[in-house]
């Protein structure tokens, strides 16, 4: 499985009900689990973003929750594949 790593931002609407981000988190949750991506980990944040969200899953199965996401209007979200250190190990093994 794949690792995303998105930080999300508020949008308008979305800081406006942030006292419902805890309970949107949950549903987030639910509907990527639902989808076959496992969230690993989710961090409110300070500073340039508003969160942090790590999960796994296969490309489609992830773009799929991410997009579903954004499109309820709450938050936008840069998403960055992560990759562990066995993963890049093999990776930079087979460079020339």
């Amino acid at each position: 499985m794949a690792t995303f790593i998105s930080l999300l931002n508020f949008t308008d609407q979305g800081i406006r009900s942030v006292k419902e981000s805890p309970d949107r988190f949950q549903a987030f949750k639910a509907m990527a689990e639902g989808l076959g991506v496992a969230v690993k980990a989710v961090y409110w944040t300070v500073g340039s973003y508003d969160l942090l969200v790590v999960t796994e899953g296969s490309d489609e199965a992830a773009t799929t929750v991410l997009l579903k996401a954004g499109s309820l209007g709450n938050v936008r979200t840069q998403t960055l594949r992560g990759f562990s250190e066995q993963e890049i190990r093999k990776i930079i093994g087979n460079m020339p």
